[in-house]
C-alpha cells in the first residue's frame, strides 16, 4: 500500500543502500509518493535494468560510503536520508565494526551536509545488547551511530521480512521444501512477529508525512506472533506440502546451525550466521506506535507467505538477496599464466535469439548439456563452502548486471552481443565464462556467429592442478554447452535441458 502524493515540491530522498533488498523497492514507491530520489551507490551497473532508473526525478551518484567527504558532497540538497546499509557477509572481518564505523561516517556527513533526518530499518529485539545476538546488538549500536550526530533518526525495528527474495524467506522457503523431516535447534519455538515487505514499505514511505516519527524507535510487525516451526508448517501448507516433521536438537550452535542453511538452502553461511543467531532472540513488537501513527491493513503470515511465492511462481521478484554486496567485474589478466578454452559455431538464428537462449543459462534448462556433472560440481563446491548450484534467479530468462547464474555471477553484460560471468565459486584462481555473438559473415545463410570463451588464471601450484584436473571434462561440458545453446536459439520452442 503506498502512501499519498506528498504536497509541494519536497527535497530530494537520498538512499543509501539503494541497490539492496529494501531499497530496490523503495525507489518507485517514493517516486509514487511525489518524492524525488537520490540514490547512493556503489556500483551503478547494478540499477541500469532498472526501470525507475531512467525516470528524471531519480539521480544515482557513485559514493563510497567509508569516503565522510564524499558522502557530505552527495547529500546536499537533501532533506532525508534512508540508510539501509548492513554488511551480513562476516568472512573478511569484523562486520559489526564496519557497520559502526560507516554509520558514523554517514552520519557526520549528513549533519554537514544539513540533512533534516535520518530514516533507519533495524531489528526487533530488547534494549539491553548483552542478552541480543551480535546480529541485533550491531543493529542498536549502529542507531546509536546515526543519532551520534544530532541528526534527528526515525528507526523502525522489525523481525523477519516476508517477501519473494529476502534472505530470511528463503530460507524458510528451502528448509520448508527441502526437508519433510528436519533437526532444528531450539530457536525454532523462538516467539517472533513477521511483516510483510510491502508493510515495511509503507511504514518508510509514510513516515515521511508524519513529523510525529522524527526522533522516534518504532516496532514494525505483522498482526501474528508465531515461532518458526509455526512459519514452516504454514510454508509447507502453501506449497502443498504435507506438515514438516520437526525435531528439536538443543545441541544446534548457530555455527552448526549456518552450515547446515549453507547446504540445504542457497543462503551463504555468512549471511545465514547472524540471521540464526538472531532467531534465537524473541523479536515481539512491544509498542504500537507505528500502527496509530501511519495506520494501514497488515497482511498475516499466511498471506505474505502466499504472495511471496506467487510472485516467484510468475517470475515477478521485484529484488533479491543474491544481488547485495560487491561484484568483481572482468579481472585483470595481465601478468601469470592463462588458460583458456574457446569454441564457435555458426547458428541459423539472430544475435537476439542466440542471446534469449545464453541468458537462460542456469534457470529451469540449467546448462542445456550435462547437467549431472554441473550438478555435481555445484555440489562439491556447496560442500567446501561456495555458493553452489542453484542460486535463485530474479527471472528465469532475464539478466542484468551482478545477477547470480548458478555459481557464477554477471560481470559484463551488453544484450544481444556480449555476456561475461565471472566464478563465484571456490577454485585456486580468477575464472571467466565469456559469451559473443555477432551477425554471421556467411554469404549463404543468415544467422549468427557464437563465440563461447572460457578463460582461467591459476593462483600457485594448486590452481595449475586444478585446472589439469578439470582439463578432461572441458571437451564434453563445454562443447555441450554450446551446442545446447545455438539449439535452443534455433527452436526455442522445442529445445529441452539434457
Amino acid at each position: 500500500m503506498d502512501a499519498p502524493p506528498a504536497e509541494g515540491p519536497p527535497l530530494p530522498v537520498a538512499i543509501a543502500g539503494a541497490t539492496g533488498y529494501i531499497g530496490t523497492r523503495l525507489v518507485p514507491r517514493l517516486l509514487t509518493a511525489g518524492h524525488r530520489v537520490r540514490c547512493l551507490v556503489r556500483t551503478p551497473r547494478k540499477l541500469t535494468d532498472r526501470p525507475w532508473a531512467k525516470d528524471p526525478r531519480v539521480e544515482i551518484v557513485t559514493v563510497d560510503l567509508a569516503d565522510a567527504a564524499a558522502v557530505e558532497t552527495a547529500l546536499r540538497g537533501t532533506g532525508a536520508l534512508f540508510y539501509l546499509v548492513h554488511a551480513m557477509r562476516s568472512a573478511g572481518g569484523d562486520y559489526a565494526e564496519r557497520d559502526r564505523e560507516m554509520a558514523r561516517t554517514v552520519s557526520t556527513a549528513a549533519h554537514a551536509a544539513g540533512v533534516g533526518r535520518i530514516v533507519y530499518l533495524g531489528g526487533l529485539g530488547s534494549d539491553h545488547t548483552a542478552g541480543l545476538s551480535e546480529h541485533l546488538a550491531s543493529r542498536r549500536e549502529v542507531e546509536r551511530m546515526l543519532a551520534e550526530s544530532g541528526v534527528p533518526v526515525t528507526v523502525f525495528r522489525a523481525a523477519m521480512i516476508i517477501g519473494s527474495g529476502s534472505a530470511s524467506f528463503e530460507i524458510l522457503r528451502y528448509l520448508t521444501e527441502r526437508l519433510p523431516v528436519m533437526l532444528t535447534p531450539k530457536w525454532v519455538s523462538t516467539r517472533c512477529q513477521p511483516i510483510a515487505v510491502r508493510d515495511v514499505l509503507h511504514y518508510l514511505v509514510t513516515c515521511l508525512a508524519v513529523p510525529e516519527t522524527i526522533g522516534r524507535t518504532l516496532d514494525i510487525g505483522g498482526p501474528d506472533i508465531l515461532s518458526y516451526a509455526d512459519l514452516i508448517q504454514l510454508t509447507a501448507a502453501a506449497r502443498g506440502l504435507p506438515r514438516r516433521r520437526i525435531i528439536r536438537v538443543p545441541l544446534f550452535t548457530p555455527r552448526i546451525s549456518s552450515l547446515w542453511i549453507h547446504l540445504v538452502t542457497p543462503v551463504d553461511a555468512a549471511i545465514a550466521r547472524p540471521l540464526a543467531e538472531g532467531l534465537r532472540n524473541p523479536v515481539v513488537v512491544t509498542d504500537r506506535a507505528a500502527e496509530s501513527l501511519m495506520p494501514q491493513p497488515l497482511l498475516g503470515a499466511k498471506a505474505a507467505i502466499e504472495l511471496a511465492l506467487a510472485a516467484e511462481a510468475r517470475a515477478d521478484v521485484e529484488s533479491s538477496w543474491t544481488a547485495a554486496g560487491p561484484v568483481a567485474g572482468d579481472p585483470d589478466w595481465a601478468g601469470g599464466k592463462v588458460f583458456e578454452d574457446r569454441r564457435e559455431r555458426f547458428v541459423a538464428a539472430t544475435p537476439a535469439a542466440v542471446f534469449a537462449a545464453v541468458a537462460t543459462l542456469g534457470g529451469p534448462r540449467g546448462w542445456y548439456r550435462y547437467n549431472r556433472l554441473w550438478l555435481t560440481r555445484g555440489i562439491i563446491d556447496r560442500l567446501v563452502g561456495g555458493p553452489g548450484w542453484q542460486r535463485p534467479r530474479r527471472h528465469p530468462s532475464q539478466l542484468a548486471w551482478g545477477d547470480p547464474v548458478g555459481f557464477w555471477r554477471v560481470a559484463g553484460l551488453e544484450p544481444p552481443t556480449w555476456l561475461a560471468l565471472r566464478a563465484e565459486m571456490r577454485v585456486p584462481g580468477d575464472a571467466v565464462l565469456e559469451f559473443r555473438i555477432e551477425p554471421s559473415t556467411r554469404q549463404d545463410t543468415a544467422g549468427s556467429t557464437l563465440v563461447q570463451t572460457a578463460r582461467f588464471r591459476p593462483r600457485g601450484l594448486l590452481g595449475l592442478l586444478y585446472w589439469y584436473g578439470v582439463a578432461p571434462f572441458h571437451g564434453p561440458v563445454f562443447t555441450g554447452l554450446i551446442d545446447g545453446i545455438a539449439e535452443a536459439a534455433r527452436a526455442p520452442e522445442t529445445a529441452a535441458s539434457a
